[in-house]
């Protein structure tokens, strides 16, 4: 279940890389490990997002729930190009990403934009959120 508003996630794979995403509020969960391999394969330094993740000291509990144990997560401040404040679970299970938090990790990661996967996340909720394809 969504840990922004409660809804169930879908799961969708990008590259080999399963993640949950959420039709509703459009959050991404990422498990242990799956930020680092979506950056990885969208050309970002994977090791420098890991190191800035373990080297961030929580600011806050959230409300929001991690999926997998049901504890309330920790805000965790990412510094990169600008401050990107997100949701991960005490218990390592993994990160609670906001609409839009993916594509500005992986391009203040990489010093730009990246067109793959801001691609696959406007297809993903293009396709969901209208079936038929057509342009709304």
């Amino acid at each position: 279940m969504c840990p922004d508003c409660g809804e169930p996630l879908a799961i969708v794979e990008f590259e080999g890389v399963e993640v949950d995403l959420c039709l509703e509020c459009h959050g991404t969960w990422l498990d242990s490990g799956e930020l680092e391999l979506l950056a990885e394969r969208a050309g970002a330094e994977a090791g420098a997002i890991r190191g800035a993740l373990d080297s961030t000291r929580p600011i806050r509990r959230d409300r929001r729930r991690c999926p997998r144990c049901r504890r309330r997560m920790e805000v965790v401040p990412l510094e990169a190009e600008s401050p990107i404040e997100i949701d991960r679970c005490r218990r390592a299970h993994g990160l609670w990403l906001d609409r839009g938090e993916m594509e500005r990790i992986v391009a203040s990661f990489q010093g730009g934009a990246d067109a793959g996967v801001v691609r696959f996340f406007t297809e993903v909720f293009r396709n969901e959120l209208n079936p038929s394809g057509k342009e709304s």
